[in-house]
């Protein structure tokens, strides 16, 4: 029956091979069961809701994954669109976190469209390499001051806005420990470096009395308190629209970045580099969003984790079933993920925004037409609490710079329409 639906001979692997890959995979990306709903947490969701959610919503997204397009590609809910989803569009703009969850469904129901409509071909296409490395960059250095703010080592400052925080507390040492091991043990290539800090971190935060212990197993709580909650009439306000174009935005290239690395890792991709049953793939990814949303947890999306099971040898979508399978057993440890403290989650945001910002070694920093917006768009996310902002901010410069340099054949249609909706919500439905 596997052979069958998974074709393991033709891609010269067996079930051993793909069990083991997909536990690899697991392990690697399994933090975002603590990361979650520590983040969401925030917005006033019931945190042990917000795990059962993060659990369903991989299990279901990596399991349409392996069922759909038989790729070895695992789903959870991404990073840095929960901390957009958190901390700019909840505690930032003042909507509800209901809206918030309305807004995911729309623009996964768009995602949705543009998958069956291919659409998503042109707009990857319309916007600029260096622009896709930057928002990556602008994401990472997000993630990276929440996670030094959630440590305790950035505080706010009246004079200077922010500060350095009291390093002799707990918080910011724990946090400093762990994102040492991390690096430490991603340095020695020990699968699961990330899990692994977390709970070390939590395991020895608990032991010195410095976090309760909730415990370790027991029955999965109730999602009811953010199942089926969105408000999605509420998602419609106008001033929406930008972070609706944001979680859209993010899970597109997000999603086609993740498939091109991890599929061309794979030898999946063809001669030319083209990806086969790229279609069913951001069908898969989208129906995951959606269902997500319905749950209660922000954008479900692709995670380049994947790439480490498919260094053990994951070909097929059956690695992404394990996973599924694993995410669902992993609904017993609800105890573990509540005992897991802020300063336990901050060293792997922090790592994570590392990974995130190396994009930037890519760009042309010698073409100041390139450098300007990348620098824009990377910083501005940070500085405004905000990715939609520095979307915004980076199109726009983008566009001045090329045309007002004579280098208008540089741009196209798409760009030009997108920039002059932002400058158009920036200067005045912000208002």
């Amino acid at each position: 029956m596997l052979e069958k639906i998974f074709k393991l001979k033709a891609h010269r692997t067996n079930v051993r091979t793909e069990i083991v890959a997909g536990l690899t995979t697991f392990l690697a990306m399994a933090y975002i069961l603590f990361v979650n709903p520590s983040i969401l947490g925030a917005t006033g969701m019931d945190k042990g809701s917000v795990f059962v959610a993060t659990c369903l919503a991989a299990a279901i997204g990596s399991a349409l994954m392996g069922f759909i397009a038989n790729y070895p590609i695992a789903l959870a809910p991404g990073m840095g669109l929960n901390a957009f989803f958190t901390y700019t569009v909840v505690l930032h703009m003042g909507y509800t976190w209901q809206i918030a969850l309305g807004a995911v469904f729309l623009s996964a129901c768009i995602f949705f469209a543009l998958s069956i409509f291919k659409i998503r071909e042109w707009i990857i296409r319309s916007i600029p390499l260096p622009l896709r490395s930057a928002i990556a960059a602008g994401i990472g250095l997000f993630l990276a001051l929440i996670a030094l703010e959630n440590a305790g080592i950035v505080i706010a400052n009246p004079a200077t806005l922010v500060g350095l925080g009291d390093l002799t507390k707990p918080g910011p040492l724990f946090a400093m420990l762990g994102f040492i091991l991390i690096v430490v043990l991603e340095a020695r290539k020990i699968t699961g470096a990330v899990l692994i800090g977390v709970l070390a971190v939590t395991v020895l935060a608990i032991a010195l009395g410095y976090s309760p212990f909730g415990g370790v197993m027991s029955m999965p709580p109730s999602i009811a308190p953010t199942f089926m909650q969105l408000d999605i009439k509420g998602a419609f306000n106008v001033s929406l629209i930008s972070v609706v174009f944001a979680f859209l935005f993010v899970d597109v290239f997000d999603n086609s970045g993740t498939l091109i690395g991890v599929t061309k890792r794979a030898g999946l991709a063809d001669e030319d580099g083209n990806i086969p049953k790229m279609g069913r793939a951001l069908v898969a990814d989208s129906a995951a969003a959606l269902f997500g949303s319905l749950l209660g947890t922000s954008t479900t999306t692709s995670y380049i984790e994947s790439a480490a099971g498919v260094s053990a040898g994951g070909r097929t979508g059956l690695t992404a079933i394990v996973v599924a399978i694993l995410f669902l057993l992993s609904l017993f440890f609800a105890p573990l993920a509540g005992s897991v403290p802020a300063f336990a989650t901050a060293p792997a945001l922090l790592f994570i925004a590392v990974l995130m910002t190396s994009g930037l070694a890519e760009i042309d920093w010698k073409d100041i037409t390139v450098a300007a917006p990348v620098t824009v768009t990377a910083l501005t996310m940070p500085f405004t609490y905000s990715i939609a902002n520095g979307i915004a901010f980076g199109f726009i410069t983008w566009t001045l710079a090329k045309l007002l340099t004579g280098r208008a054949r540089e741009l196209n249609a798409a760009l030009v329409v997108l920039s002059i909706l932002f400058v158009i919500k920036l200067g005045w439905l912000s208002a």
